[in-house]
């Protein structure tokens, strides 16, 4: 536009024609003629530029934002991960980390993807606030594609996060998960923000004033720190951990993970916080692991003695021998009409009775099930042989891999030998032996049978490794019996009869 109107006011006032105009600014001709035909520029095509290393990727990358369309909403692919993903499958590739950014934005705006958020950069002293949510993300947990709960608790400071998955988001698992991330932490910060959750808030009040709950506020005054509460719907007052989550999510959580185990997952989990440490963040010179160990001086000791975080209940053994917590049954081993006292935790319940912790089990969050162990049944098994082979705990330990095939065998063997009630009588028995020394080395002493082709369970009790199947003789000190001591008998007095018996004398 400048130069059309500088071309316009020489003509008129300056040079006074084309080519003395076009000699004096430099331009062609062609552009003087058209700055004086009219004073606006026309619109110019832009060319389309040929893009020889983006081209081989770009169905690689269209794939993807493909299957992001089904994908959860915050499990999809950021450009960067796509490039990693490009780094890591395509190695051959040699599209700039730029050139994909910019394709994949002008994708995600023709297919619906693209989100911005904008957030404000704040400071904070060291060891003073962390900010605490749940996120969610899909997992495959032992085939099932299941909902995972996470657990994040975030350092404002460093940087550094903890993070651990839960089937719910209950209390307990965000009482239990709060002393975990003080133990990663080693240490605890003066000030925690939170959003309004159910596990702390138990009603909004006006501004920032809650109604928290008793439990919350029983494991705050024993831990000692502060908490702040955001206001409602306003999720950016916390946006150190709302980013946080997002972060975690797409750059560990992507493609979905997959486990045998929720404690499985969790390890690979505390994996991928322990590989984030070596992560600097945009705008700091130094790595999310150093930072962390510079704060670790400004926090507040932990307190040796945890919060007791049990839920308790005291149910009584029914005819079965369960007891019922929540709306779920669990086997104990002991009789029917005691009461038991159940401690619940987030992952798994205790049943204690006189003092002692009589099982353990893994919490189930389905309702009126049934959780079963074979064990807790072997001493009314021995009266009732016959109804080992239909039960319901036998069917458990099976579909949790606990009950191998060479028990099977054994078992077998044992009947043909012994006939069906014996035979599985003494089956009976040897599975006691694995209550007593382990299930592990019960199965490695009835697999040395099988492969002598003994069915015999005093056999696999003299097979059980180590001293569990042969247990050796305490040592017992004998110094004080010396006293007792006589010296050995001699037959030296007797040597002079041999000449005698040599000369024939009879001795009488």
């Amino acid at each position: 536009m400048e130069l059309f109107e500088q071309i316009r006011r020489e003509y008129e006032h300056g040079a006074g024609t084309i080519q003395g105009v076009a000699r004096k600014l430099g331009v062609h001709r062609r552009m003087v003629r058209e700055a004086l035909a009219n004073a606006m520029p026309r619109s110019r095509k832009t060319p389309v530029r040929e893009r020889p290393r983006l081209d081989p990727v770009i169905p690689f990358i269209d794939a993807i934002l493909t299957v992001d369309l089904k994908a959860p909403r915050k499990q999809r692919h950021t450009a960067r991960r796509i490039f990693n993903r490009i780094r890591t499958e395509l190695p051959h590739a040699q599209a700039a980390e730029s050139t994909v950014r910019q394709y994949v934005r002008e994708r995600k705006l023709a297919l619906g993807l693209s989100r911005a958020e904008i957030f404000i950069p704040q400071s904070y002293p060291w060891g003073r606030e962390a900010q605490v949510d749940w996120f969610e993300a899909m997992v495959e947990i032992d085939g099932e594609s299941q909902k995972a709960y996470l657990f994040c608790m975030r350092s404002m400071a460093s940087g550094g996060a903890f993070h651990r998955a839960y089937p719910h988001a209950s209390q307990l698992a965000f009482l239990e998960a709060h002393e975990a991330a003080f133990q990663y932490f080693g240490g605890q910060f003066a000030l925690l923000r939170y959003d309004n959750l159910k596990s702390a808030v138990q009603k909004i009040l006006r501004g920032h004033q809650r109604e928290e709950t008793a439990r919350f506020i029983g494991f705050r005054s024993h831990w000692g720190f502060e908490s702040q509460f955001c206001n409602p719907g306003e999720g950016h007052e916390k946006g150190g951990v709302e980013e946080e989550g997002g972060y975690f999510r797409r750059n560990y959580l992507t493609p979905v993970p997959k486990a045998r185990t929720w404690d499985e997952l969790n390890q690979m989990i505390a994996a991928a916080s322990k590989q984030d440490e070596q992560r600097i963040i945009e705008g700091r010179t130094q790595t999310i692991g150093a930072g962390m160990i510079i704060e670790a001086a400004h926090l507040r000791p932990l307190i040796e003695e945890g919060f007791d975080l049990a839920a308790i209940t005291f149910p009584t053994v029914n005819g079965q021998g369960c007891v019922k917590v929540s709306t779920n049954l669990y086997s104990v081993p002991l009789r029917e009409g005691l009461e038991v006292q159940a401690r619940m935790h987030a992952s798994y319940i205790e049943f204690w009775h006189g003092g002692e912790c009589v099982a353990r089990h893994e919490r189930c969050f389905d309702r009126y099930q049934k959780v079963l162990d074979l064990e807790h049944y072997l001493d009314a098994l021995t009266g009732k042989p016959g109804a080992l082979a239909g039960s319901t705990p036998l069917e458990q330990w099976r579909a949790q891999g606990r009950w191998p095939a060479s028990f099977d065998r054994f078992w077998d063997g044992l009947q043909r030998r012994q006939g069906k009630q014996d035979g599985t009588r003494a089956m009976i028995d040897a599975l006691r032996l694995g209550r007593a020394f382990g299930y592990a080395e019960l199965t490695v002493a009835i697999e040395k049978a099988l492969e002598h082709g003994c069915f015999n369970v005093d056999a696999v009790r003299l097979l059980l490794p180590g001293e569990a199947g042969r247990r050796r003789p305490e040592a017992v000190d004998v110094g004080v019996l010396r006293r007792y001591d006589r010296p050995q008998p001699t037959m030296v007095n007797y040597d002079q009869l041999l000449p005698s018996r040599a000369a024939g004398e009879v001795i009488q």
